[in-house]
């Protein structure tokens, strides 16, 4: 009897552990309910939520090729070896199958699990699935991983052109086990379930995952150079959740993007190449994660940064989660998040600057509130846009830019259809007054729409003093704007 132990890979097609532990012989399928590690990681419970929903799904899949999915509980991940060897010897498992995870703490999980099974006589497999790239593998000509995205992706291309990426066959059906599969828990402790209408947004399955690339891919890629940045216009896949828990794969966007550009990558629709460009940076950020492993310690990537003097500053704080800073396109972007479980990434690097320059609140504050709501809440993609928005990681946006929400919110929301869709108290403004409410006298018709809880000419200024005082700052330019 062979294992896979899923984790975020919630899929049965195109997945390299999956298919490998299926072509052994006989295979069951365990995934591990892990609530306090959750909570310690700041996962959200609409994300928790989504994993629980895709499970059932993927469980139904599962059944029809007689794969039974087993539901286990560990608290936290130090326990997954006792867990995992007790179910090995139960089931009288020879080989236990997995998919690469990425993180400090997922390395460390996978490595005690490994040595656990060892001792039993069971061995562990484990598969590059949710990159292109094993980390390490692209690296600069001193043989370090790259700090600079566009070289990181010049290599990448290279590499494509040379070996693309290959689907994996799906599994086949396999003869009936005797071992009944477990129900999928409709909630777990510490997690309270989101509404319906957040639910509705995020249909769970495979299914709906594919609908999504597939209409993507033939009806609005070409259009995503142009229309991503505009948070009113339907222009981004709205994959993000589904990658993030393994729904889809990589692998399979990269296909479909491939397919409607005539199997290139640098030439022909530039709405597919800029798509590609943004798989591709989600890779960059795994492979950092990897390379540079004090970015999951909570550490800046840029050292010099971590002397940054940010502000103890809890009402200002405050009023950014709660959407109620005064500058419309802020609270719209957070009210966006709050409700939905996701927001616009131009919004997410917009809302981001605003807190870490003119609020000058430590990003980290940012980045956890972000995982503790979004449902495509993933430690590298976040920890990289976080650490770019502050200027204090890889590749990250100069110091001295520093995005105005103002001009940011004319510029992609001009008529502001966005920011009245989620602050209707604003709806009567007018596409000028909008904006910046509080300028035109605006807020005198406006109930309940609080004043700009900060000065944002000031505030820059104080932002560029907080980092032109650091020890050393070699400005670097940033290009993922």
């Amino acid at each position: 009897m062979h294992l896979i132990w899923l984790r975020t890979d919630l899929r049965l097609h195109d997945n390299t552990a999956l298919a490998a532990a299926s072509q052994r012989g006989p295979v069951a399928a365990v995934y591990l309910i892990t609530a306090e590690q959750w909570q310690a990681h700041d996962d959200a419970p609409c994300k928790v939520d989504f994993w629980l929903r895709n499970l059932r799904e993927l469980s139904n899949a599962l059944g029809e090729l007689n794969i039974p999915l087993l539901i286990r509980h560990a608290a936290t991940w130090d326990q997954a070896p006792g867990v995992l060897s007790e179910l090995c010897r139960e089931l009288s498992v020879t080989s236990v199958h997995v998919n690469e995870e990425y993180g400090i703490h997922e390395s460390r999980r996978d490595a005690a699990v490994a040595t656990a099974l060892d001792a039993d006589g069971v061995t562990f497999h484990s598969y590059l699935d949710q990159l292109f790239f094993q980390p390490g593998s692209v690296l600069t000509k001193t043989g370090t991983y790259f700090q600079v995205f566009s070289q990181f992706r010049k290599v990448c291309y290279t590499r494509l052109h040379s070996a693309l990426p290959r689907l994996v066959p799906t599994a086949k059906a396999q003869a009936p086990l005797a071992i009944k599969r477990d129900p999928i828990p409709q909630a777990v402790d510490g997690f309270e379930p989101p509404s319906d209408s957040l639910r509705a947004l995020w249909p769970a399955g495979e299914d709906e995952a594919r609908r999504r690339l597939d209409a993507f891919a033939e009806q609005q890629i070409s259009y995503y150079k142009d229309e991503r940045d505009f948070p009113a216009k339907p222009g981004t896949s709205q994959l993000s959740a589904y990658l993030a828990a393994g729904v889809v794969s990589p692998r399979q966007c990269l296909h479909a993007a491939l397919q409607t550009n005539r199997g290139e990558f640098e030439s022909g629709d530039i709405g597919a190449i800029t798509w590609i460009n943004e798989l591709l940076w989600r890779e960059f950020y795994k492979h950092i994660l990897v390379g540079y492993p004090r970015v999951s310690r909570h550490r800046a990537f840029r050292p010099e940064t971590e002397a940054v003097a940010w502000r103890d500053a809890p009402k200002d704080l405050a009023a950014w989660q709660e959407a109620r800073t005064g500058l419309p396109i802020i609270d719209a972007a957070m009210r966006q998040l709050l409700e939905t479980g996701w927001m616009h990434n131009r919004l997410r690097m917009v809302v981001a600057m605003f807190l870490t320059k003119n609020l000058l609140i430590d990003w980290r504050e940012g980045e956890r509130f972000f995982m503790r709501h979004l449902i495509d809440g993933d430690l590298a993609a976040n920890n990289g846009g976080w650490q770019w928005s502050s200027s204090t990681g890889t590749d990250s946006a100069p110091y001295f830019r520093i995005f105005s929400p103002l001009s940011q919110s004319e510029k992609f929301d001009g008529d502001g259809v966005f920011i009245k869709r989620w602050l209707p108290e604003l709806a009567a403004l007018n596409k000028k007054e909008v904006h910046n409410p509080e300028a035109v006298g605006g807020l005198f018709g406006v109930a309940d729409y609080p004043r700009a809880i900060v000065d944002l000419k000031k505030s820059r200024e104080r932002a560029l003093a907080a980092f032109r005082s650091l020890p050393s700052r070699a400005a670097i330019g940033g290009e993922h704007e």
